[in-house]
């Protein structure tokens, strides 16, 4: 019974999902509005569940509940619950209102929570397996259209590589330490003298799956094409919660039972976290399409994510956890903008499409400014904070190289995010874009006041920060 009161949050999300899945079969009227507030509902009651989860572990020890797993699930569910509201209307007028993408969001959140509570190889597989087999799906969701068919089949190929690559590790792990169970791993590496060269291999095709997930370099390939080809919303999605998800495991694994080995994994995330800073500032200059230049915004975020990870110490682990809930809610804000972008019924994607918006709509114009200036990093907005803590992280562990490049690359990207502030607020528009529904309003609005005003009130998240931390590393 202690297990199944442990994972109540997940259990409640399933078994929502399921109902769904059962309902949707039954001929009737259209009932999708109505699906989408249940699981809106089933979001805010695992959030609470979440909050209340007392700390422990379950199922002879693979689950594992504390401040670190209750930090990036809320964030999580907070991401599957935006990107569910992006796309109401959305859906709607692609003619894709269908119960099953509610119940994919779920099924892709249900397994997002097992993964970041994972403590067991075999328990983090089966979490990551659920979540991907969701994306797989909801990324080609648009059957009609062969890009986002296009993008659903990138996504599959690659992602079953990076599963094999997970299980090929995480055999090798087995194989020398003996165990799939987290702190028996640790228990192990501690007692080893000596670090055997397998198991340094099989951490390193570990992080190497994990690294295909959070699309940093040179796992990215697949981002530009799934980000373009999938619907907004679902880019929305896909840049928001599971990258969080992705970020919180990698974390977990490389500072839980792998925390001994630092100097092994190290090496290994300084590179991707360098390959991603540069690759993201500098590709995304000369995009046009503005889901294409967000995906490599996103590569480039995950640079300046992983900072914190390399420097490998708990001033690090928070700015990460920092940064991520800052950069969740800012992406999901310019993606709710992305998805107001209609002209004449027709959704629009290029960068030329957002001229004239800033007298035609300044409202979202000014909502999409203050996205772009904090991506960019430039105070008082949050994301100047979020690259505040990571490059300030790096240079009080001596990691000068990665907060000069941090640094730098950031001032390369502002580039690309002023480009949208001139061409709103500069460039002559073609005509007005039609009205955006309410739903998006109000994400704007939610994400907007939280990127202007997050200098004001930081000290919740620097404590929910510092705890889940704690819980962590000690």
């Amino acid at each position: 019974m202690d297990s199944w009161t442990l994972i109540l949050p997940e259990l409640v999300l399933a078994v929502a999902g399921l109902l769904v899945l059962v309902a949707g079969v039954i001929p009737k009227r259209d009932t999708s509005y109505a699906v989408n507030m249940a699981v809106l509902g089933a979001f805010l009651l695992a959030a609470v569940l979440v909050m209340m989860q007392p700390e422990g572990t379950a199922y002879a020890g693979q689950y594992v509940a504390d401040s670190f797993t209750k930090f990036t699930k809320l964030l999580v569910i907070a991401g599957a619950a935006l990107g569910l509201l992006l796309a109401l209307d959305w859906n709607v007028k692609q003619n894709l209102a269908k119960f099953e993408y509610p119940v994919l969001l779920l099924l892709s959140t249900v397994g997002m929570m097992i993964m970041l509570s994972a403590n067991d190889l075999m328990a983090l597989y089966i979490g990551l397996e659920l979540l991907s087999l969701s994306l797989y799906v909801i990324a080609a969701f648009d059957r009609d259209n062969a890009r986002s068919t296009e993008a659903g089949l990138k996504y599959f190929v690659l992602g079953a590589l990076a599963s094999g690559l997970l299980l090929y590790g995480s055999s090798l792990i087995y194989g020398f330490t003996g165990s799939t169970n987290f702190d028996r791993i640790a228990d192990a590496v501690a007692a080893t003298e000596g670090v055997p060269f397998g198991l340094v291999v099989g951490l390193v095709f570990v992080l190497a799956a994990l690294a295909f997930k959070v699309s940093a370099v040179p796992f990215h390939m697949w981002t530009p094409d799934v980000y373009e080809g999938a619907p907004t919303p679902v880019t929305a999605f896909f840049a928001s919660a599971p990258k969080v998800a992705a970020i919180g495991l990698l974390t977990r694994v490389a500072a839980g039972p792998f925390g001994d080995l630092a100097d092994q994994w190290q090496q290994v995330i300084i590179l991707c976290s360098l390959g991603s800073m540069i690759l993201g500032s500098l590709a995304a200059i000369g995009q046009k399409n503005i889901k294409r230049l967000m995906a490599y915004s996103s590569i480039g975020h995950v640079g300046y994510a992983l900072m914190g990870l390399a420097v490998g110490s708990g001033l690090g682990v928070r700015a990460l956890l920092l940064y991520m809930a800052i950069y969740l809610f800012t992406n999901v804000g310019a993606f709710a903008v992305l998805a107001a972008m209609r002209r004449q019924g027709r959704s629009l994607e290029g960068v030329d499409d957002l001229a004239g918006v800033g007298r035609t709509d300044p409202a979202m114009a000014l909502a999409m400014t203050i996205f772009m200036f904090s991506m960019a990093g430039i105070p008082p907005m949050a994301g100047f904070f979020g690259k505040y803590f990571v490059i300030g992280a790096a240079i009080q562990g001596g990691y000068m190289t990665l907060a000069v490049v941090g640094v730098l690359t950031s001032a390369i990207s502002a580039y690309y995010y002023l480009r949208v502030i001139k061409v709103m607020w500069f460039d002559n528009g073609v005509g007005a874009l039609d009205a955006r529904p309410a739903s998006l309003s109000v994400v704007m609005a939610g994400t907007g006041l939280f990127t202007v005003f997050f200098f004001a009130f930081p000290a919740p998240f620097l404590a929910a920060a510092q705890a889940a931390v704690a819980a962590l590393v000690g």
